[in-house]
């Protein structure tokens, strides 16, 4: 089956849309098309959050409200969804709970950044099961910047108004926007346009590497998180997208083996979230620090690998655990190591028509310990500087194994392989022999200097997460290591 349009719900009715461009934002269609002038563009990078809007969609039998970032999301995306946006929460003069509890606790000032902030806490309101704390909000907020009020009084009117499940009206008629939703899935194709520009939406991995393989030119499109940046700050117009949103099964399935975790690559970071975070704590942490909320809505796991960028977060962790990646063109299977798909800036080893499927993540062994640190100028929702992640085999007190990757030092997530080798036989409880492997850190890369940090900065951090890592493993309290001011627990402590 094929349809040569987009359907989505879009004010309680059906919108089929066809003959849009294929590069054409969501947030353009709502002020330009739908005039829903109430969502702002801020930054057009996915930044500021004042573009925010609610797109739900049908999980596991039940509705799954979450915030995207409209200004970068194309408009191809929603196919499937519900679109909330700021206008359709008041109903007639009686505004949402979340507005009521804006208003009363002087939440806005200018406004402008104020239909995201509350587009943001809606999306907590329908998700919340009990009161939320402040860490959930701050975290819902991660992605919304206001630069009049301060968050005092938006984080007072968050904690008030989200006190447990939802009792608005959206929770009221949730049945029935679940039934529209489910009846806008009919397990088509999607192409819309022609064989020179088009946006298109297969439904089956079978179709994916049909149309990969006769377009292998096409732009491959999965949250945008990267992509929209591309055509709203670089100004780019591609002219044949293929989304893999619409792909199911294994493309976005967790295998959770005894010896491995196997993630498909269509699974947005938060819902791969908890099952990397199971791997180790230091996993959680990095996920939690992973953009934003917004960010990891849309976002995938396989669009942050594929993207080559040599500051992804996930790459450098995934490296030093040893993971694996599986790739297809039209019927063959090919899998290597995660390391070596990266060949040089923005360069990877896929060939024309083959497209990232699937990674494959050992589980740590018994005798092996795991750390990994962000460095970054902004605690939430900033691109690191540079993100050190360490795999560390022990025999009693003695290092014999080590795999350590960086993100940051390099035109590519790597491995630092003169530090590996001086690690082994590193005595943890004689910091006389960490010395030889710590400088060798600083000898394994060239780092840049840019506007994110110099040079000599990046190797003095790469040292220092390395004798970190030393010192947490060796029994170091943690709070002489770590202070973020969130607690995160390790086994050997």
């Amino acid at each position: 089956m094929k349809r040569d349009h987009i359907s989505f719900i879009f004010r309680g009715s059906r919108i089929d849309l066809a003959g849009f461009s294929p590069h054409a934002t969501l947030l353009d269609w709502l002020r330009l098309n739908a005039h829903a002038t109430g969502t702002k563009e801020g930054c057009g990078e996915g930044d500021c959050g004042a573009c925010t809007v609610v797109l739900s969609r049908a999980s596991d039998g039940k509705l799954d409200p979450r915030p995207v970032n409209a200004c970068i999301l194309l408009l191809g995306q929603v196919d499937g969804a519900e679109i909330l946006t700021i206008e359709d929460l008041a109903e007639g003069e009686q505004l949402h709970p979340i507005q009521e509890a804006m208003v009363a606790h002087h939440g806005s000032q200018c406004g402008f950044c104020t239909p995201g902030v509350v587009m943001s806490l809606f999306a907590l309101h329908q998700n919340a099961q009990a009161p939320v704390a402040r860490p959930d909000v701050d975290a819902a907020l991660s992605g919304n910047l206001c630069r009049c009020t301060g968050y005092r009084p938006i984080i007072d009117a968050a904690i008030e108004s989200c006190a447990g499940p939802a009792q608005d009206r959206f929770a009221a008629a949730a049945d029935a926007r679940l039934a529209a939703i489910a009846a806008l899935d009919d397990d088509a194709d999607v192409f819309v346009g022609t064989p020179d520009q088009f946006f298109a939406a297969p439904a089956t991995e079978d179709a994916l590497a049909a149309l990969y393989h006769d377009h292998p030119d096409a732009v491959l499109l999965s949250g945008a998180t990267d992509v929209g940046l591309w055509i709203t700050k670089g100004l780019q117009a591609p002219p044949r997208i293929i989304w893999l949103g619409r792909l199911r099964g294994s493309f976005r399935a967790v295998e959770a083996g005894e010896k491995t975790l196997s993630l498909g690559a269509g699974l947005t970071l938060a819902d791969a979230m908890g099952p990397l975070s199971a791997l180790h704590p230091d996993f959680a942490e990095i996920m939690r620090r992973f953009g934003s909320t917004q960010v990891r809505a849309s976002g995938t796991i396989g669009g942050n690998l594929a993207n080559g960028s040599p500051i992804g977060d996930l790459a450098p962790c995934l490296i030093a655990l040893g993971a694996e990646i599986e790739l297809r063109r039209a019927s063959e299977l090919r899998r290597l190591p995660l390391e070596a798909f990266f060949i040089a800036y923005k360069q990877q080893d896929r060939r024309p028509g083959e497209y990232l499927r699937r990674i494959i993540i050992p589980r740590l062994a018994p005798d092996r310990e795991f750390r990994a640190f962000k460095i970054s100028k902004r605690f939430d929702e900033d691109i690191s500087a540079v993100l050190g992640a360490f795999h560390i085999g022990l025999a009693g007190r003695h290092v014999i194994f080590a795999r350590i990757a960086f993100g940051g030092m390099a035109g590519t997530p790597s491995r630092a392989p003169q530090a590996e080798v001086a690690a082994i036989g590193v005595d943890l409880d004689d910091p006389a022999t960490w010395a030889q492997a710590l400088t060798a850190v600083t000898e394994d890369y060239a780092p840049i200097d840019d506007a994110r940090a110099s040079a000599g900065y990046r190797s003095l951090i790469a040292r220092n997460l390395f004798l970190k890592t030393l010192m947490e493993i060796a029994g170091i309290p943690s709070e002489i290591t770590r202070m973020t001011g969130f607690e995160v627990p390790h086994a050997a402590e």
